[in-house]
């Protein structure tokens, strides 16, 4: 296992910025994620740290080695392209060789190696067969196997995910985290998919535009959203502007530009996000930590009465858009026994307090 740290990174392509002032320190055996949409740098920032980009600023530290300037096959990382980047015309066995080969390991050492990776990857029996020949699920376990193989001491995957349909995602998500976390290797993904960066990371790194806006656990990303990016970005979120009206004890009282008047707590709000009378403000409010509320609680704090827009039965929850006056607001009920309404139906939702997010 090995530390990775990335000290003010800058890289710019004629002139353009691609990223900007990435400076992370990403602990050994930590499962790493670069989170953001296309184009927001992740990529860039992953093939710096393999070596296919030299920064044009700053300096990556692996443990107290420099490899700001080190060739890729000098930093003994293995790496899972979006692709796969498999070689057609050879079979599942030298695919997965390819790289003892090159380092001109031994016949007896490789045939070792490559049987041990192929049992990791649950390809044992399938070393004859050719790459046409395999499920794309397949083809990406033969890719993870030859990054593994050559004992890396980072594991680096570039979005290996989005060739899989929803299910074989799902599966080979909780497969790679099976490996990473039986091998402790220290492992840095890239994904634009909140689930797979929810689900797989111990910390999250969110990009925007060459920028990082947020590092975090998932708990901190998903509940402490710094800015309103952040809070868009992962998972639903009702985001809604207004104007602080006032400020009793440990509460805060927010005027929607819709006239809806909400009441947070002063203690949940970003650190970029100023509370003070009159402050311009967006609320965030999750849709799961909205209920249903009862007819004797209407015209309490923080009630809100609307209409039905659009339902949604998922199996697990029902999911409403609705309107309250001319405020949007999305709504999550989960669990069984849930009565499902249809549009134009009235409605009452209950926003606890606890749950309301405040961001600049």
């Amino acid at each position: 296992m090995i530390e990775v740290k990335l000290d003010k990174v800058s890289k710019q392509f004629n002139g353009a910025r691609g990223v900007e002032n990435v400076d992370i320190h990403i602990q050994p055996g930590e499962f790493f994620t670069f989170l953001g949409p296309s184009g927001c740098g992740k990529t860039t920032t992953l093939r710096m740290i393999a070596g296919f980009y030299y920064p044009t600023e700053g300096r990556i530290m692996f443990g107290e080695n420099n490899v700001t300037y080190t060739p890729p096959n000098k930093r003994n990382t293995g790496m899972v392209f979006q692709n796969y980047a498999l070689f057609p015309h050879m079979t599942v066995f030298e695919n997965i060789a390819f790289g003892l080969q090159v380092r001109k390991q031994s016949k007896a050492e490789i045939m070792d190696k490559v049987t041990r990776a192929q049992k990791l990857v649950h390809l044992d029996g399938y070393g004859d067969r050719r790459i046409d020949q395999l499920s794309g699920g397949q083809q990406q376990r033969v890719a993870l196997a030859r990054a593994l193989v050559i004992e890396p001491n980072i594991l680096l995957l570039d979005e290996p995910l989005s060739n899989l349909d929803a299910k074989l995602r799902e599966e080979t998500r909780l497969e790679i985290k099976r490996l990473q976390l039986e091998l402790g290797i220290t492992t840095i993904y890239v994904t634009h998919d909140q689930a797979e960066a929810m689900s797989m990371s111990d910390r999250i790194m969110v990009m925007k535009d060459g920028i990082v806006q947020q590092i975090g656990t998932p708990h901190d990303i998903y509940n402490r959203p710094v800015n309103r990016f952040v809070a868009s970005f992962i998972g639903e979120s009702n985001l809604w502007e207004g104007t602080v009206e006032r400020m009793e004890g440990d509460s805060v009282y927010v005027r929607t530009s819709s006239d809806v008047l909400i009441a947070g707590l002063a203690a949940n709000a970003s650190p970029e996000c100023r509370l003070a009378l009159g402050s311009k403000v967006t609320v965030s409010v999750r849709p799961e930590s909205i209920r249903e509320a009862a007819a004797s609680e209407r015209g309490l704090e923080n009630i809100l009465a609307g209409k039905v827009l659009m339902s949604e039965f998922t199996g697990v929850s029902v999911n409403y858009v609705a309107q309250v006056g001319t405020l949007p607001i999305k709504a999550m009920f989960i669990g069984p026994g849930q009565r499902m309404r249809h549009r134009d139906e009235d409605i009452a939702f209950a926003v606890p307090k606890e749950s309301v997010y405040f961001v600049e």
